[in-house]
């Protein structure tokens, strides 16, 4: 197969797997037919095998070499993707129904915002740094298609989600969350409130990046260490 085309492809498979979904209601009558568990399930591996099939796919496509990456570029990745993958962790269960990633069935406690109140979005926010942040080590066509892409859909989808919530929501939500706010870090309520649970999810993205750190280049054939 072309380079180009199956790279395409992939591209297009991952939009129409987010947004066919939506259209007549389709997801909410499969959901109907075989239950919130498993189509959410199924979902999530679709979703993460045609990730996998978009990355292979840019490694495959032709190289077109917009700029030359230079050593100290994969210093980038490295020292944002912990903050990813912590965002991450932390952003998984949320208590705050108007994101991806939220618990099911939560909702918005203005009392007790928990990590909405520094950013309602982790997930979106955690793809998009880790989008952005491979741009700058990856100037080729293929690459900077992909990142770059994946991080303006990131990005693109926290007005959505808000505008969904200015509908269903009252005035204390959006005033007592926010989209990246550090304010919070210097709350000692804030932080006696939620210490446990971030310290804990902080673990977690941590081992995570730690391993993926250390199987990167098995994963994806290149180390990303700077060198």
């Amino acid at each position: 197969m072309n380079g180009w085309l199956e790279f395409t492809l992939a591209m297009a498979a991952f939009a129409g797997s987010h947004f066919v979904p939506r259209l007549r209601d389709l997801r909410g009558r499969l959901i109907a037919l075989v239950g919130r568990r498993t189509y959410f399930s199924v979902y999530g591996l679709v979703s993460l095998a045609i990730l996998a099939w978009i990355i292979a796919a840019a490694g495959r496509a032709p190289f077109v070499m917009l700029w030359p990456q230079e050593p100290w570029m994969r210093w980038v990745p490295n020292l944002v993707m912990p903050l990813a993958l912590v965002l991450a962790a932390a952003g998984f269960g949320i208590r705050q129904p108007h994101t991806v990633g939220a618990k099911r069935g939560a909702t918005f406690d203005p009392g007790n915002p928990g990590l909405a109140a520094v950013t309602r979005h982790p997930l979106l926010l955690a793809l998009a740094l880790w989008a952005g942040a491979h741009v700058l080590p990856n100037g080729d066509l293929a690459h900077v298609i992909l990142f770059g892409g994946f991080a303006a859909l990131s990005l693109a989808a926290i007005p959505l989600f808000d505008a969904r919530a200015r509908r269903l929501e009252g005035p204390d939500f959006f005033g007592q969350s926010a989209i990246l706010s550090l304010r919070p870090l210097g709350c000692a309520a804030w932080w006696r409130a939620n210490r446990r649970a971030l310290a804990l999810r902080a673990a977690v993205g941590l081992v995570l990046w730690a391993g993926l750190l250390h199987a990167h280049a098995m994963l994806f054939g290149v180390s990303p260490l700077p060198v």
